[in-house]
């Protein structure tokens, strides 16, 4: 079947639409790789790549037209998310909803939501149903991917075509679970762009408070391997059987870490699924006294525990033991020997007895 690579269908109505937004292009896929994709259906009219028009090199998506708008919901129910022909990636598959290059006169206006905290499975097709089984002016969604690894990052976008509906969505979804985790929404910021390309901006981060030491934490929400839970405001009295025990319910634990006396540790398991499962489902419980707060994080290897409790030992120093820095000032030599006896005195206190030994044995002159 011949394809062409021009004149979409303008529909006049949102049934009408037939023409599918297709993302995460490799650099080298064309119109040829991806006719041979849905020439099988027999129901393409024509594909497009859109290219930059300095570089003239892929920008990365394109657009499929087909015959009609159930033709379209076919492939994209049956293609979205399965793996691309010849490659170890999948289809992502969305609606369009403009003609190409330029906006749709009847579209009317769109308001967006920013939706973050999305797990790494998380496609645009299930974002996008996850709100329209609730909104039906849901006029599309998309996740955004790192252009190097195709991986998510984490966060994308939801398009509504009716202002209430996404006002009442701002509200109703927020802290709701797509996939795994529980999303975390906020309002778009618009910013000017060109068609089809990403129209809102993603909302500054919130302040991050620094984490108390001891809790030996990274960031490992996106790394698909990581199975280790931090739990934190442990009650001093519960060991790591009973800790163990809490957490049981939800699959192989590899192991159990509490450090002593401050107050959190590490419940590692056998797959990923069963930390999230267990964050999802123990936030907020008791366990002993206390109320646990659980988050991700790694087995600490022994020596950062040993740091973590060193340091985490260490008294704060008061307003008034802090002492400005003054280049200046002639340095105070007792201090800073003190300084450094207090940390390497026992490693030189053999040097000096040794010295005094042998200087008692050596023969008078």
């Amino acid at each position: 079947m011949a394809m062409t690579y021009s004149g979409y269908h303008q529909p006049s109505s949102i049934e009408e639409v037939r023409t599918l937004w297709i993302g995460d292009l490799q650099y080298w896929v064309d119109e040829t790789y991806l006719t041979h994709c849905f020439a099988h259906t027999g129901e393409v009219l024509s594909i497009k790549i859109i290219r930059n028009k300095i570089t003239g090199q892929p920008e990365g998506y394109g657009f499929v037209e087909f015959v009609s708008h159930a033709a379209a919901e076919r492939v994209l129910q049956s293609y979205n998310g399965t793996q691309m022909p010849g490659t170890e990636q999948n289809f992502r598959l969305n609606w369009a909803s403009f003609g190409i290059g330029e906006r749709r006169a009847d579209a009317g206006p769109e308001h967006s939501i920013f939706v973050g905290d999305l797990a790494p499975d998380v496609t645009d097709y299930l974002l996008q149903e996850t709100f329209r089984a609730h909104y039906p002016s849901v006029r599309g969604a998309k996740v955004v991917t790192d252009s190097n690894t195709g991986r998510s990052k984490g966060y994308g976008f939801v398009k509504f075509s009716d202002e209430n509906e996404r006002n009442r969505a701002m509200t109703e979804m927020n802290g709701v679970y797509c996939s795994t985790r529980p999303m975390r929404i906020s309002a778009a910021t618009p910013k000017k762009t060109t068609a089809f390309q990403q129209p809102y901006a993603v909302p500054p981060p919130k302040v991050m408070y620094p984490v108390a030491v001891n809790t030996v934490q990274v960031q490992a929400d996106y790394d698909i391997n990581n199975a280790t839970i931090f739990v934190g405001n442990l009650d001093l009295n519960v060991s790591e059987e009973e800790l163990k025990q809490n957490f049981l319910l939800f699959g192989e634990v590899v192991s159990v870490k509490i450090q002593a006396g401050k107050g959190c540790g590490f419940v590692q398991f056998g797959t990923r699924s069963s930390a999230e499962e267990a964050i999802q489902k123990m936030q907020g419980k008791m366990i002993g006294q206390q109320v646990i707060q659980i988050s991700w994080g790694r087995t600490p290897t022994a020596r950062q525990v040993e740091v973590a409790q060193d340091v985490s030992a260490m008294p704060v120093p008061t307003i008034e033991q802090r002492e400005l820095y003054d280049p200046l000032a002639m340095p105070d030599v007792d201090k800073l020997n003190a300084a450094y006896l207090s940390i390497h005195g026992s490693a030189i206190l053999g040097r000096s007895l040794w010295q005094k030994t042998c200087s008692s044995s050596l023969p008078q002159a």
